[in-house]
C-alpha cells in the first residue's frame, strides 16, 4: 500500500467522519469515472452526449467530475444514449 493509502486507511479508521464522507464521495467519484469512460469509448463527446439526453455540455461535465448529484431517470438516458446497460446493485 502507498503513502495515500496508509493515510487514508488511517483516518478512516480514527475518524467516524471522515470515513463516512470519504466513503459517500468516492462513490459519487466512481460513477463520474464510469460515466466518461463509457462516453469516450463510445466516441462521443460530450456535446454529442448532451445533445442525444436533451441536456447542456455542462450538465454532462458537472456529472463526469462528480460535481452534482445523479437522478435515476438521467442514468437511464445516458445508458441509452450510449447503448450501455444500466445495472444497479446493493450489496
Amino acid at each position: 500500500m502507498d503513502d495515500l493509502g496508509k493515510y487514508i486507511n488511517n483516518r478512516k479508521n480514527t475518524e467516524k467522519k471522515f470515513s463516512d464522507k470519504f466513503d459517500e464521495e468516492y462513490e459519487k467519484f466512481k460513477i463520474g469515472i464510469l460515466l466518461r469512460k463509457a462516453r469516450k469509448e463510445a466516441k462521443m463527446t460530450q456535446d454529442e452526449l448532451a445533445s442525444l439526453i436533451k441536456t447542456k455540455k455542462a450538465s454532462i461535465s458537472r456529472l463526469e467530475n462528480h460535481s452534482q448529484d445523479i437522478k435515476l431517470s438521467t442514468l437511464i438516458k445516458i445508458a441509452a444514449a450510449l447503448n450501455k446497460q444500466l445495472k444497479i446493485s446493493l450489496d
